[in-house]
């Protein structure tokens, strides 16, 4: 085997075999491949400003499952995941070095927020050093880095902008044909164990069973996903209502829920592209088929936002550089993050986040406003918690979004505040949803639950719920929605008239480590 060619291809977060550019590099120039993925202390730590766990366990879980799924499709096609405990700057030239008399390279995928690029730099130093080519490739997005219409410098600050710059200037590149079996693992690399539930932070013992309320009842891994997709698509065209669903707030299809898988990479966001105009062609092309390639693009957005401003998307002041007075209110924001705030939409969702590491769409906007506009808190607590809890946490997505939710970022109406009230009665109309996570109201009927506090005295007193932490003057122009036989139906408004974009591929994807602000 002296002189043989060897290949480390690093997988962070794109832990899938297909369309895989990380190892479609290394197979195409060497002789073997060795699939590393290197269990980094850091992302185990917890957040810069407050302190939460910063892969919470559901997060941690997830990322077991996908390692698990990764090492088996790798298994299938002749190869094997090797793991390593540490980071990879120390791990990777341990490895070369164990390598040594071999024509050694080192094949990545490059990431655009700050720590993922001190790895990086750190990488290319380590391997200048062992005189080892390092080879990068971008395939986190749908549309490619080099493929754009302008610079990254010049990316839009209006994400309109940027999306018809792009759908009328580039196009996506097709997916990349993967090889039957990837070229072996050398002799004598060991591929190492998974990691014990420890190590990421979990306990021991089994795992608790899902919460069956959970509209995210899936594991990770590109298994999980693909199977996902062709539910999503093929077996129930549910993809051909997508723009009238994506507001749902109760069960598994009212969205696609391909975004946990995207955020660590199980998914290509160029093979749902693919598959999307694959059904298009085959079945239909409607606004709802475009409307799931719409998302992505949104997702790319944000990616390149992260390129161009750098550090400045986890400054207090955000991207416009904006000072506001943001409290730091420890007893208020318990009471956010625990669904305690005694306004039920808010702790519906927050509850759902809390259980299960999943929030809709909708809920993901409602209590980003809530904590941002209605308690005025620091929008990093929220950010922070996100990342902590979000099953398709992503760094870019996450800190993009929550600066347009705090009004510091890239969101041209200004000041823009949800009507809990409102959004609440016209997507929940008959309070299903508030119920289902809220059971202390399941005794309020119809939309009354939304504001139990204008409920009779004495029924409002048989209720064992908070009083809410504040009540807007403009939520009582609503009020009469929650009176009985009101609502508009389990569907509420049709999507897209006055409402900012969806986030089915939103706020969540990286684990971070410190962000030095």
């Amino acid at each position: 085997m002296s002189g043989k060619r060897i290949a480390i291809a690093l997988l962070r977060n794109d832990l899938r075999y297909l369309d895989n550019e990380v190892l479609h590099m290394a197979h195409s120039s060497s002789d073997f491949v060795v699939p590393l993925y290197c269990l980094d202390p850091r992302h185990f730590q917890t957040t810069y400003h407050f302190g939460f766990p910063k892969t919470g366990a559901h997060r941690a879980r997830f990322l077991l499952h996908s390692l698990e799924d990764l090492r088996a499709q790798l298994t299938k096609h002749g190869s094997d995941l090797v793991i390593r405990e540490g980071r990879p700057e120390s791990a990777v030239p341990d490895l070369l070095s164990s390598l040594s008399g071999h024509r050694l390279s080192l094949v990545l995928q490059q990431e655009a927020t700050d720590e993922e690029l001190r790895v990086e730099r750190a990488l290319a130093d380590a391997c200048r050093r062992l005189s080892v080519p390092v080879h990068t490739v971008w395939g986190a997005t749908l549309y490619h880095r080099d493929d754009l219409p302008f610079k990254v410098q010049s990316v839009p600050d209006v994400y309109t902008q940027f999306r018809q710059a792009v759908e009328s200037r580039a196009s996506v590149r097709a997916p990349l044909t993967m090889p039957d079996r990837l070229r072996p693992l050398p002799a004598g690399v060991a591929p190492g164990p998974l990691p014990a539930p420890a190590a990421l932070g979990l306990p021991d013992g089994p795992p608790p069973a899902p919460d069956a309320r959970s509209a995210f009842p899936w594991r990770g891994g590109e298994a999980a996903a693909l199977d996902r997709l062709r539910h999503y698509l093929w077996q129930t065209d549910a993809v051909a209502t997508y723009k009238e669903t994506r507001n749902g707030l109760v069960g598994a299809d009212y969205s696609t829920k391909f975004s946990p898988w995207l955020a660590l990479g199980c998914l290509s966001p160029r093979h749902i592209h693919s598959e999307v105009r694959r059904y298009e062609a085959e079945r239909t092309a409607n606004k709802s088929t475009y409307w799931v390639l719409f998302e992505l693009i949104w997702r790319d957005y944000f990616r390149f936002v992260a390129l161009k401003f750098g550090n400045r998307i986890f400054f207090e002041t955000g991207l416009l550089n904006k000072k506001v007075p943001w409290q730091n209110n420890k007893v208020a924001f318990d009471q956010w993050k625990d669904g305690a705030t005694g306004v039920p939409f808010v702790d519906a969702n927050m509850r759902e986040l809390k259980l299960t590491g999943w929030m809709s769409n909708r809920g993901r906007q409602n209590v980003a406003s809530f904590l941002t506009k209605d308690l005025g808190l620091d929008w990093r607590l929220g950010a922070e918690w996100f990342e902590s809890l979000l099953l398709d946490h992503d760094v870019c997505s996450n800190y993009g979004n929550w600066n347009y939710s705090a009004g510091i970022g890239n969101d041209p109406r200004e000041n823009r505040k949800f009507n809990m009230i409102k959004q609440a009665t016209d997507y929940d109309p008959q309070g299903e949803y508030v119920r289902l996570w809220v059971p202390e109201l399941a005794s309020v009927k119809d939309g009354r639950v939304h504001m139990p506090w204008a409920l009779p005295p004495a029924a409002r007193r048989q209720l064992e719920y908070p009083d809410p932490m504040v009540v807007a003057p403009e939520w009582q122009r609503h009020a009469s929605k929650t009176a009985p036989g009101r609502g508009r139906g389990r569907g509420g408004p049709q999507p897209g008239r006055g409402q900012r974009r969806g986030i089915d591929f939103y706020f969540s994807s990286s684990a971070s480590g410190d962000r030095r602000h």
